[in-house]
Order: structure tokens, then sequence, then C-alpha cells
């Protein structure tokens, strides 16, 4: 007789079970059911979210233990008794609504045993609901598991939610930032976030465990995904629906909640290795080892990931810059090495080379002879940039929980990554002017002095930026079971982003004067030009000593951005009653919550010293109250022909903020089910988006810029930015209706209509639409004509910008080449309707021993309608370059039979066009994947995993990017394919 000492429930105590949650059936009503075969495990975990049970059991008993499945109407106990047949595994109710594994001893005997369930179970998390037991959702959930996060060949669940259809990937990414076409401008960690429906990442609140993580970025607007260590994740949840009356702010395009595993007993370890043509190999090992008891669990996860960069070099469409072989522009740039004489065009607003330097067999001008009229050097602007970065990360994740007592469960987690990131960005670049002081000078026309425009590339290549990002957040809680159907969540949260920046080898103005022979030498320095030499412009790059260099270059810009939230939490829920349909359930809560940012900089660009940032702490504080009522007016015990269910949801939240006011947003949800395999819901709500701290107190920076003229000239402009104390919240109404249907077949089917109407977007519409600033009528309001040459006020004003602390354009432009003041400052501004379908489908297939599974999903948008500014018309948007096209859509079919398993899947990205009307054509790749899961003894717990991500390596449609990259980084992958081989074991 086997004797078992007591255990816990492990990574096996399913939560998908506690996610999809309708109240525990009677285990004697009938439901169909739809499961494949194949690994128990997997099959248990839809078990328990198609039942609404729970079934508990450690990881060792169903290990490489396989299932025929189950299909059909049945009862609960006869759809477990189908899943156990031949597993030599048996089960007991333990109590309603909980079954428990145990073994079985061949001849049918059980064993003995002391496995009992836990005194108290994890906090039951339901994304979209504050009711731990919420039937079926009046909004549409997506829902993620560990063995789709699996399947689906990426390395992080940050790249599976990049890859959702729902998705829009051009801003809140590495590739988007890095390659010039995130157009929100604040990823200074080349972070990774979701932008649902493409309303930015900053309108998706993303939820660890239903807990708020702090924002990244130099604004600290949007979450990071790739602090995460995926391998501990246990799925994730993707509410597609606006719920501010839930959750607060930032929910308007949806929620993203990220389960992390609650039990787990046993050891897990990982590894992957992944790379593409050129470069971009990616290595992520981890571990995960978990212990449970009769009374609570605990476990520990880490994950090690060292990713190499891909150069804009390795593409032949991002080479140079230069796209006319390609069907497209020729973006090169007059900054270039050899550099060009320019002149500063005042009709233009603009610097325009005159001779193109051209050095002879020494590798230098020495003549008149050597320069060419008309016919300038060109170079890229981007030459030799990272398109992906490098990065190293150690992430780490461990949680512990323990029953005091009957009624009482504390739990605690902690997570923390830390992620060191580096890549080439733009080389350093400038005008300068030089003139006979410095022994290399030479004119082509005899005058005494010019201005140069030069590119360092030759001379150092690329810059460098490196940084580090540390991600934190520690819970605190407890749930505590007050009787009578009652209980009562309290958790206290601390989440904190941390992110450096460093950008050495800077220009530093002042220094390359003196190099020059402009000034005098400055005795604060150890540089003498006449004795350590002078910088030579008129010369190919290489032709000046490291030591020159590295005096010239010797500026820096370095920064350090701090965010952190602080909460509390109180949440009481249970049933206030009873309805002929069911049990009445209400949840009603409270929350104290602190919002902190930071950021610091020193620049040393020009002067003496460096130029120290340090606007002090920004903050704010907030207080909310919350509730959620379910009633059921329909259920088991009085359905209908034609009503089955029907059930209404009320929720609503009042937060309270101390620097902007309060704010009110409510919610309604109903669900009806006329007959049992259809079910139809619709819901309506407000959400809001409190601004994000920077956008209200940034101090006002002045800067420069070329604004474009109707006449194709350019007018050189004050450009003002910062912070705006009067902004408002972002708010927004949403509408969503749609339908599940789940016939005994087996099909899948479900569709959602979406409309959301955003208002008061926080924008800034003079930067925004820069394009157009001097014929676009609504944009006149932050346009200012200014003619400093003639108007001694104009003057005055511009010399008052021209001379603020940071301005280091000062000496390039003298006052009177300035035409406008662009105040480019946060405003609420804009507003966005957004429309359009959610669809999808799936059908499982058996033949013989194998298991068919085809699946398909999309996302179609029918508008997408801007306004700039309440004066401005409605531009649709979708299906232009920078924001959605209107069709994105995945489908696949996945086999399986005894130890193997593969799968194929084709992407799709509908063509869409660029702003000159131009069709950037359609992108339809294929994805692959082949897993092997041995059933024999030494590869016990072994699951090996090859997948190719494009598999037929197709390249980005072509996009005339004035980047000078050939593609469109919101809509494709540059990466082309990417061969993964990945190991798990547990043990």
């Amino acid at each position: 007789m086997t004797y078992y000492s007591r255990q816990g429930f492990g990574a096996a105590a399913i939560a998908a079970c506690l996610a999809t949650v309708a109240a525990p059936a009677s285990a004697q009503s009938e439901r169909t059911y739809t499961i494949p075969a194949g690994p128990l495990e997997a099959a248990l975990g839809q078990f328990a979210a198609q039942s609404g049970h729970q079934i508990l059991f450690t990881t060792e008993m169903v290990a490489n233990r396989r299932t025929g499945g189950a299909s059909g109407r049945m009862t609960v106990t006869q759809a477990l008794d189908r899943l156990l047949v031949g597993s030599g595994l048996s089960w007991r109710q333990t109590r309603p609504g909980v079954f428990t594994l145990r073994r079985a001893n061949g001849a049918g005997a059980e064993t003995v045993e002391v496995l009992t369930p836990p005194a108290a179970l994890d906090d039951i998390i339901v994304t979209g609901s504050l009711l731990k037991v919420s039937g079926e959702l009046a909004s549409p959930v997506r829902v993620l598991g560990r063995d789709e996060l699996d399947r689906s060949g990426r390395g992080t669940v940050a790249e599976v939610l990049t890859d959702l259809p729902q998705n829009y990937a051009g801003s809140g990414t590495p590739t988007a930032s890095l390659a010039g076409a995130d157009s929100g401008g604040s990823n200074s960690s080349v972070a990774t976030g979701v932008n649902l429906r493409g309303l930015g990442p900053d309108s998706t609140l993303v939820l660890i465990n239903g807990r708020r993580m702090a924002g990244t970025g130099y604004r600290g607007e949007f979450a990071d995904l790739s602090a995460l260590p995926s391998a501990a994740v246990e799925r994730v949840d993707v509410l597609l629906d606006g719920a501010s009356a839930l959750y607060g702010s930032d929910a308007v395009a949806g929620v993203v909640n990220i389960i992390m595993r609650r039990r787990f007993d046993g050891q897990e370890s990982r590894v992957r290795a992944s790379a593409a043509r050129g470069g971009a190999e990616d290595l992520m090992a981890s571990h995960l080892i978990g212990k449970t008891w009769s009374s609570g669990a605990v476990l520990a996860a880490y994950e090690y990931q060292h990713l190499q960069p891909l150069s804009s070099l390795d593409r032949s469409y991002t080479r140079d810059g230069d796209l006319r072989p390609f069907g497209g522009s020729d973006w090169r740039s007059i900054f270039a090495a050899p550099g060009n004489i320019v002149d500063y065009n005042a009709a233009l607003g603009a610097y325009v080379a005159s001779y193109g330097l051209r050095p002879n067999a020494s590798g230098r001008v020495q003549t008149p002879a050597d320069f060419t009229a008309g016919s300038p050097n060109l170079d890229s602007v981007s030459q030799g940039v990272d398109l992906s970065p490098s990065q190293e990360r150690h992430s780490l994740y461990t949680r512990v929980t323990q029953a005091v007592g009957d009624r009482l469960s504390l739990a605690a987690d902690v997570r923390f990554s830390t992620r060191d990131y580096a890549f080439a960005t733009t080389p350093a670049s400038t005008v300068f002017q030089v003139t006979s002081a410095n022994p290399f000078f030479v004119s082509p026309n005899g005058q005494s002095a010019h201005t140069l425009a030069y590119s360092f590339y030759d001379d150092l290549g690329a810059s460098r930026y490196t940084g580090r990002s540390r991600s934190l957040g520690v819970n605190l809680g407890g749930d505590y079971d007050l009787g009578r159907g009652w209980s009562a969540d309290a958790y206290v949260s601390y989440a904190e982003e941390r992110g450096e920046s460093r950008l050495p080898g800077q220009i530093h103005s002042g220094r390359l004067n003196e190099a020059l022979g402009n000034v005098a030498d400055n005795s604060a320095t150890d540089y003498v030009a006449s004795r350590d030499g002078y910088f030579n412009p008129f010369a190919a790059g290489g032709i000046n000593t490291p030591e020159i260099l590295a005096f010239v270059t010797s500026g820096f810009i370095n920064s350090l951005d701090r965010s952190r939230a602080t909460s509390a939490n109180l949440l009481l829920e249970g049933h206030v009653g009873t309805m002929p349909g069911g049990e009445v359930r209400l949840a009603i809560g409270a929350q104290v919550r602190r919002e902190a940012f930071n950021t610091r900089s020193s620049s040393f660009t020009s002067g003496a010293s460096p130029r120290e940032s340090a606007p002090g702490e920004q903050s704010r504080d907030v207080s909310a109250v919350f509730g959620e009522a379910r009633i059921p007016l329909v259920g088991k015990t009085n359905a209908r022909p034609g009503v089955q269910r029907l059930e209404l949801s009320l929720a609503g939240r009042y937060e309270e903020y101390d620097d902007f006011g309060s704010t009110t947003n409510p919610k309604i949800g109903l669900v009806y089910a006329p007959i049992d395999a259809l079910t139809l819901r619709a819901s309506y709500g407000t959400s809001f988006r409190a601004p994000a701290l920077p956008q209200i107190f940034s101090r006002t920076s002045v800067g420069a810029t070329l604004v474009p003229t109707p006449t194709g000239s350019r007018l050189l402009s004050i450009y003002l930015s910062g912070g705006n104390p009067d902004l408002k919240p972002e708010t927004a109404d949403t509408y969503t209706i749609g339908f599940d249907y789940r016939p005994d077949s087996g099909l899948r089917l479900s569709a959602n209509y979406f409309d959301t109407e955003f208002s008061d977007r926080i924008a800034q519409p003079a930067r925004e639409g820069l394009a157009n600033v001097l014929t676009d009528p609504a944009l006149a309001p932050f346009v200012r004509t200014v003619d400093p040459a003639n108007n001694a006020a104009d003057r005055a004003l511009i010399q008052a910008y021209i001379s603020a602390p940071g301005f280091s354009l000062g000496s390039l432009f003298p006052p009177e080449s300035y035409r406008l003041v662009l105040d480019a400052r946060w405003v609420n501004a804009a507003s966005v309707r957004v429309r359009g379908f959610d669809l999808e489908a799936s059908y499982p297939l058996e033949w013989r021993d194998q298991t068919f599974r085809l699946s398909a999903s999309a996302s179609y948008l029918l508008d997408y309608l801007n306004q700039t500014t309440p004066a401005a018309p409605r531009e649709d948007l979708v299906g232009l370059v920078g924001y959605p096209t209107d069709l994105r859509a995945k489908a696949g079919v996945e086999w399986s039979k005894g130890d193997w398993s593969a799968g194929a899947y084709w992407n799709h990205v509908s063509d869409y066009r660029d702003r000159n009307g131009r069709t950037i054509e359609r992108w339809n790749t294929v994805d692959a994947r082949l897993a092997w899961t041995p059933a024999v003894r030494w590869g016990e717990g072994l699951t090996a995993t090859v997948s190719v991500r494009n598999l037929f390596d197709e390249t980005p449609p072509f996009y005339d990017f004035s980047s000078g990259f050939g593609f469109d980084p919101a809509q494709a992958d540059v990466l082309g394919r990417v061969v993964a081989l990945q190991l798990i074991k547990r043990w």
C-alpha cells in the first residue's frame, strides 16, 4: 500500500478554473464540453474553464499523462470520468464546485492518502469584474492560457501581445522607437507596451494579478511588459472594452491583466534560443520552483534574457537612406563626410549645399579644385543605427500564500526586473563655421570663412545609447471570509519603474569651435589646438586623430526617470438576496493611491560645465469608491423557451484627483442566452485617462524647427513644448455588442462590435500637424507670425527664447532668421471615434488517433475618425500609415498524435496607404511549430519545440519612409525568418 505525505495542489491547481467562472453548477446539470485529446494537464484546464468548477491536483500526478478528450453534452462528473479513462487517476468531490484528483492502485483500489484541499484557496482573479464568481461577462475577454502562450512560438508575453490583431505596434515598441515611427516619442527605455485599437499605449491599462504597474518612459505613462518573467505567467486576459468603472484611469481601449502562476509543486526549467538573418540572437533561460502544503504555497521564478541587436546595415532597404532602387526617394541629407559648404537661404529658412568637398588622393581637400559646385555629398542621417536593441534582462518573481485558521488567507508577492540595453543611434552631425584661422581651411571661391554641414559617422560611427530599466512590484494582501456568503479582500501595493539613459560622444559646440580655431584655447581644458592638433573638416572621415575627436565629441546627455505608484484597496463581496433567476451578488470597495514622477538630466553640449536639471517630484493623490452588482433575471430555475438566461450587471466608480478634480464613470451590461449554445451580450460605459504628471507639471522648453510652406520652402521657427496645468482628463464612451456560439459539435464562434468615442484627447496639435501648420485654419491658435528684422518687440521675444538655458542653436541662426513661434504644449484638443468588429472561431476535429484544431481571429476597423481640434473637420485615418489598417487577421491549424504536435499559422495585414496616397502592399506570413513530448522514462517531463516565425522569409512591404528605412515598423517585422528551439523540463 503506497502512502503519500501531505502535499498541496500544484501548478496544476488550474487558475483557468478561477477565471472563466460561472458559479459552480450542480454536478448533475448537463452542459456541452469540447475538450480535444492531448496532454491531460491541458485538458483539465479546459475542463475547469468549461465546467466552472475547481480541479485540484499535483503536477507530478498528471505529468506525461494523456487523455482521449471529452466532447458532447454531459454532466460535470461524466465529463471528468471520460477525461480520466486509462489515466490511473480518480476523483472525489471535497466540497461543492471543488474536485480533487487521486491515484488509483492497479486493480482500481484507491491508494491511502492524506491529500486534503487547502484551508483557503488563492484569491480568484476575474478580469472585467469585481465579483469572484461572475458568470459570463457582458464585455468580451480574450484569454491566452499557458499552453497557448507556449504554442505561439514567441519568447515573451510582450511579443505575444504585440501580435494580437487588436494591438497596433506603431508606438510603445522598441523597433517603432528606434526606426522613428513612434509618434508618442516617450519610449526612452525601449520598453514594450500594449496599444489596443491604436489609441495609444497610455490608453490601455496593464495589470499584474489585478494590480497596477508604475508607468515607464520619460512621461511615465504606459506599462512595460518586457519587465515580466514570462515563464512565471499563468495566463493573460485581454478585456476588449472600456473599464474605468471597475479599474479607474487608463482603461479606455481595454485592459490587459497578466495573471502570474499562483501555485506550483516541483520545478520547471526552460531554455530558448532563436536567431534571425544578420543578428537579433536571443537566448532565454528560466527556472521555476514551488512547494505547496495543505494551508499554503510558495513559488519562485527567475528568468534571464540576452538579446543581440539588429543593425540597419543588415537589410538592403534600411542600409543607406537611398530608397530609389526600391521605387522610393533619396532621403539622404547634406550632413555627410566628406562634408558640404552650405549657405543659409532666408527664403527657404534652411541651409542649402553650394559645394561638395571632394578630397584628393591624400584624403584631404587641399585646393579650390577639390570642390564640386551644386553636387553635394549625401549620407543617411540614420546610417548604421540599430533597429532592435541589445538587451540583458534579469527578472524575478516570488509568491507566498498562507491560510490562518479557516477564514483568513494571506498572500504576498514580489516582482523585480533589471534590464540593461544599448543600441546604435543617429550619428553626431552639425553645422559649424570654419575660418582661415584653421590651418586646413580651403575656399573654392576665395572667401575667408565658410559654413559646413558635417557628419561624424566616418570618424566615430553611430552614437551609442545605453541605459538601464528597473521594475519593481510588491503586494501584500489578505482575504477574509466574513460569513453569510461575504468576504473582504484587502491589499497594499507598491510599484516603481526607474529608467537611466546615457548618450555620450555628443558634439560640444564650444570645444568644436576651439578645435576649429574659431576661438582662443580655453585654459580650463587640457586641450591646446596648436599643440594637440586642429580639427580638419576639409577631409574624409578618419583623418582626424582620436584625441581630437574625443575632445570635440566630449559632450553627453544623461537622464534619469522614476515613476512610482502606491495604493491601498479594500473590497467587500457577497450575495445580497435571491431572485427567481438566481443569487444577486454585490461588490463594493474603496481605494487610495499616490502617483509620483521624478526626472533628472545632465547635459554637456555647450558651456564650461554640464547643465543640470532636476525640477523636483511631481505627484498626485487619488481616492476612489466603486462597486458592481450582478442581477440574474432569468436563470436555471425560471428558464423558458427562448430565454435560458438573462442577467444584468451594473458598475460605477468615483475618483477624486487632487490636481484636476473628480470623475464618475458608470457601466451597464446585459447577458442574454436564448438557447444554451448561444449567448448574446451588450455593454455601455464611460472611461477616462488622467493626464500624465509631466503633461501637467513639466516646464516649458524652447527649441527650433523648420516649418514647410505651401510653396515648398521652409520657415525657421521657435518651438515651445512642455506641460499645461489646466489639462483635464480624456474621456470616452464605449459601446459593445456581441455573441458567443458554442454548439455541441465543438464549434466556437465569437463576434464583437465596438464603438469608442474618445474626447478631450490630450495632444500637441502643432507638433502632430507640423506639415500643415500654416495652411490648416484649425491650427491657427497655435501659430504666431513674427518679424524680428523689422519689429523690435518681436526681436526681443526671439532673443529671449534663443538666449534661454539649454537652447544650443543660438549661434547657428541669427534672430532675424526666425519667422514663427509654434506653441506645441499639451492641450485638450483632439477627439477620436473608433468602430469595428472582432471575430474569433475554432473547431476541433478527431480522426482515428489524431486530433486537429482549426482557429482564426481578426480585427476589422470600420472607422478611425480623428479630429485634431474642435474647429477641425473629422478625418478617417483607417488604413493610413501611422494608424491601424482596416484588417489584421490570424488563422491556424494544429495537430497532435501521441508524443508529437505541430501547428501552422497564417498572419495577415491588409494593404494601406502612405500620406501621398501610394499603396503599401498587404503582408502575409506563415509561422510553424513542431513539438515532441517523449513518452519514455528518460524524457519524463520534457517538451522540445522548434518554431519558425515568418517561415518563407517574406520581406516587409515597401514603404517610402522619410527616415530612410524602406518599411513600416508599425505593421511589419524587419527580422524576417526567426528560428527558435525551446526545451521545457519539469522535475
